[in-house]
């Protein structure tokens, strides 16, 4: 039987460009792309776009 673990994820684990500049669609692309590389399957996302920048709120699995 497969097992899986999951992880939450959300917009406050992505680091920003810096203190006063948000999050462009370019780091959270980049942090996505992070856990892809260590397994994680993105299952569920909501985005939503703030004022220009990317908010969002997600579900990760991957086999354990």
């Amino acid at each position: 039987m497969q097992q899986f673990e999951y992880k939450i994820i959300d917009t406050r684990d992505v680091e920003s460009a810096g203190l006063f500049k948000g999050r462009q669609r370019e780091d959270i692309e980049a942090y996505l792309n992070a856990l892809g590389a260590e397994g994680w399957e993105l299952v569920n996302v909501d985005f939503r776009e703030l004022e220009g920048g990317l908010e969002f709120a997600g579900v990760m699995k991957r086999q354990g």
